[in-house]
Order: structure tokens, then C-alpha cells, then sequence
């Protein structure tokens, strides 16, 4: 057998998992934020970082580009880049915005989160496990 005589179909991809959603506030708050940006925003960068009591912190901020091995999500008009580093600890994650009479923050509800510290600051993210083929 020659591998020229070796046919290959290709077969269809699972469809991939969308890494982080958001509610319809956190959409609408991230809506706001980039309109009120005096720079063009090219969405939310969304990331871990070691640090804190329990290990790890969720970090937000503005993304001007979108770097070539971010995750890009669009979800209800917002993109959302996820830093490649964190794609396997975010994966499965809502992204909430929450008001109440003391503060205003974006939450993470995460299903790979198994700790979090008692000032609620840091959290003990395990990554996602591979799926079953």
C-alpha cells in the first residue's frame, strides 16, 4: 500500500464548547463600558492569575486587539477574548454582573472552581477535564 493509494475522509468535528457565556446584565454592562471608551475596544479580555489566599484571581480588562491565540466569544453582542492560558480553567464559566446597595461586580460562576478565599478576592480553579470520545 502507497500513501498516495490511502483515501482519507474527513470526518465531522464535535462541535467545540463555548468557553465563557454571559447574562444579559454582564452583556449590557460590557456594552457600556466599551461605548463609553475613548479608545476603539475590540471586546473584554478575560484571564487567571496566580495570586491571592486560595491561589488563583480572575482578571478582566479591556482589549484594544485581539491576539492570535486568544479565544474569541460572541455572545449577545459582546466579544469576549479569553487568554489561551486560561481557556481550560474558565471553560464552562457565566460570566454575571451584580448590583447590590454596597457594590457592583462582575461574578464568575465557574464549574472548574473548587475553593475560593473568605474575602472572596481568590479562588482554587482545577482545569477542565478532556471529554470522553
Amino acid at each position: 500500500m502507497t500513501p498516495e493509494s490511502l483515501s482519507t475522509t474527513p470526518r465531522p468535528r464535535r462541535p467545540r464548547p463555548q468557553v465563557v457565556s454571559l447574562t444579559p446584565a454582564a452583556a449590557e454592562r460590557v456594552r457600556d463600558i466599551i461605548a463609553r471608551s475613548e479608545t476603539p475596544l475590540a471586546g473584554l479580555r478575560v484571564g487567571v492569575k496566580n495570586g491571592g489566599c486560595a491561589g488563583q484571581e480572575y482578571v478582566l480588562d479591556y482589549a484594544s486587539d485581539i491576539g492570535p491565540l486568544d479565544e474569541v466569544v460572541n455572545d449577545q453582542g459582546v466579544t469576549v477574548l479569553v487568554e489561551p492560558s486560561a481557556v481550560l480553567f474558565l471553560l464552562g464559566t457565566v460570566i454575571d454582573y451584580e448590583v447590590t446597595r454596597l457594590s457592583s461586580k462582575f461574578v464568575f460562576r465557574n464549574p472548574n472552581q473548587t475553593d475560593a478565599c473568605g474575602c472572596g478576592e481568590s479562588v482554587t480553579i482545577q482545569p477542565a477535564a478532556a471529554p470522553d470520545a
